[in-house]
């Protein structure tokens, strides 16, 4: 997912495009388009292994901003998903505007 975010231009490491091979440093800011926001990410430190997502999540810093811009986006979606399920008079129109009987 990581590879596919970073050819896709979706990933931006202190304010330029980045690429499989850059070399991440602790101090750098990322920038990673997700659906309808931008995570902002300060690098604090890096590990020589694979750690679990715990002992990962202290190696990064989201700033105040991108959780403001994160949390706005859940609540849209979340807004979003309310309207539930037609009921039965809804789905009655649904079908007569698709042309079903």
């Amino acid at each position: 997912m990581a590879k596919a975010a970073l050819d896709g231009g979706k990933v931006d490491l202190n304010g330029q495009r980045a690429k499989p091979s850059k070399a991440v440093k602790p101090g750098d800011m990322l920038r990673v388009s997700r659906e309808d926001f931008r995570l902002e990410l300060e690098v604090l430190g890096l590990s020589d292994r694979r750690l679990g997502a715990a002992l990962a999540a202290e190696l990064y810093r989201e700033t105040d901003a991108s959780v403001e811009a994160r949390e706005e986006a859940v609540a849209r979606r979340r807004e979003r998903q309310d309207a539930g399920r037609p009921d039965k008079r809804s789905r009655r129109l649904l079908k007569a505007l698709k042309g079903f009987r």
